[in-house]
């Protein structure tokens, strides 16, 4: 039953009591959650296109473009755990309208930004807005929504919505960058963001989990560093090699302090991420896959916009066009979901689902300098995003199934930690991977080459996914099993 497939996260957990003849319709809730939802990650992938404008007019170096991308997903996946933990205890409604405000602030300050710098900490802050945000997203939507076939047709909604950010965001940048400039890749997210602000301060009601734990920021900060450390270490091996003490030294703290992380956890009396909840089958195996299928899916965007402009020649708003059907593909994926996971159960949908990702990885491994749109772009495209729209779902379903209602906010922002994080990695290994293969020669054929490599990579990588998912993850909701 669908009821079984979805999180158990009731609004009965809260402290909010809700006066049903002045409460907003259900469809408004889940509307202004998702719009929070759809900014956050529409902003992982919207600069993407905006790369090359950002790089002339900022003087950034191919080091510096990685984290134009990378600082605001480090930013994000790093303190997305305070940001569902902060949630639960200080109101949702409220670390939403912070988040929010936040980000909608860091979205002026980088679209005016005039250093490359000044760019790269914007895109933090946004990214630290951003995690105070999302968890309480699909929080607000599970707690408004009644547990049942409504509620999981409200989380498919909310899958589409973020992964349709993350899909649009090559098209919105490069319509953006094409018409105005690449300021407004940021810029346009002031005035949608005070919109959004607005309505959810009028309608949104406030909820939270009164169970007295305080905030755990030393882990945060010490997650989000190890993280970071991790990443830059991992590209400096593009121009130092993997045995240059420029690597080594990075790579080992951040490994350190990753450990260091996990030692303050466990003693902690009020951790961050209460290492228990790994115990559960369904947390742990979930995370796990999103961490492995969000090292590969996060690339794609990346690259496939890189290989449209730097190879195929198309304008950034050709390139944003040229992904359009990927988009519409997700969207799909998102929405034929939960008819799959009713008789099909959702271990299996999200085999399936990562199996025809990896198909699209696949076909997208085999491009040419001289591809053809069709078989180049849009097919292959169209099965990677219409797979990752399948496997999403199912697997947020499974990782929130086993919550307990006071954790509701924490297991919602390890989902999107741990998707996000395996993305932060991932294009860090990725570009490294590439440009170690190109080795500075940048022909269309020898970028072609390098960009091959990476999809062949992310084939390998949903390959081991597919096979972890089957045998790990449990066959049914923990809910289904009451």
């Amino acid at each position: 039953m669908v009821e079984s497939m979805t999180p158990m996260l009731d609004a009965t957990d809260t402290a909010r009591i809700p006066d049903r003849r002045t409460s907003p319709p259900m469809w408004l809730v889940v509307a202004l959650a998702c719009a929070g939802q759809f900014l956050v990650v529409l902003d992982i992938s919207v600069v993407n296109v905006a790369l090359p404008s950002m790089r002339t007019a900022l003087a950034l170096d191919a080091q510096g473009l990685q984290w134009v991308v990378n600082a605001y997903s480090i930013a994000f996946a790093g303190f997305m755990l305070l940001g569902g933990r902060a949630g639960d205890l200080y109101g949702r409604k409220r670390m939403f309208l912070i988040g929010l405000g936040l980000f909608t602030l860091a979205s002026l300050a980088g679209g005016l930004a005039q250093e490359g710098w000044q760019l790269l900490l914007a895109r933090a802050a946004q990214g630290l807005g951003a995690a105070v945000l999302a968890p309480s997203t699909l929080t607000i939507v599970t707690s408004a929504v009644p547990e049942g076939a409504a509620r999981a047709r409200a989380i498919a909604t909310w899958t589409a919505v973020g992964a349709g950010g993350g899909a649009a965001g090559g098209f919105v940048g490069g319509l953006l960058v094409d018409a105005l400039s690449w300021r407004w890749v940021l810029l346009i997210n002031v005035p949608v963001g005070a919109v959004v602000l607005a309505g959810a301060a009028r309608w949104l009601a406030e909820s939270r989990a009164r169970d007295g734990r305080r905030l755990d920021l030393p882990g945060a900060v010490l997650v989000t560093a190890g993280l970071a450390t991790l990443a830059y270490g991992i590209s400096q091996t593009e121009a130092e090699g993997w045995t240059a003490a420029a690597t080594l030294v990075p790579l080992a703290a951040g490994l350190a302090l990753i450990a260091l992380f996990l030692l303050v956890e466990a003693r902690s009396k009020a951790p961050l991420m209460p290492l228990g909840l790994l115990r559960l089958r369904s947390v742990a195996s979930a995370n796990v896959a999103m961490f492995l299928s969000g090292s590969a899916m996060f690339c794609m965007w990346f690259f496939m916009t890189l290989y449209a402009q730097n190879v195929l020649g198309y304008t950034p708003l050709e390139a944003g066009l040229a992904l359009v059907p990927s988009s519409l593909a997700v969207i799909l994926g998102s929405k034929l979901a939960p008819r799959l996971m009713r008789t099909a159960g959702p271990r299996t949908v999200a085999v399936f689902g990562t199996l025809v990702s990896l198909t699209g990885f696949g076909w997208q491994s085999t491009m040419t300098a001289d591809g053809a749109y069709l078989t180049a772009i849009m097919f292959p495209g169209i099965l990677m995003m219409l797979g990752a729209g399948l496997a999403a779902t199912p697997l947020a379903a499974l990782a929130t199934s086993g919550a307990a209602p006071e954790e509701a906010g924490l297991v919602s922002g390890l989902v999107n930690t741990s998707r996000t994080m395996g993305g932060s990695l991932g294009l860090a290994v990725m570009s490294t991977i590439a440009a170690a293969h190109t080795a500075g020669v940048e022909t269309p054929e020898a970028l072609t080459d390098g960009y091959a490599l990476v999809f062949g990579v992310g084939t390998v990588v949903l390959a081991a996914g597919a096979v972890l998912m089957w045998a790990w993850l449990p066959r049914r909701a923990a809910a289904e099993a009451h």
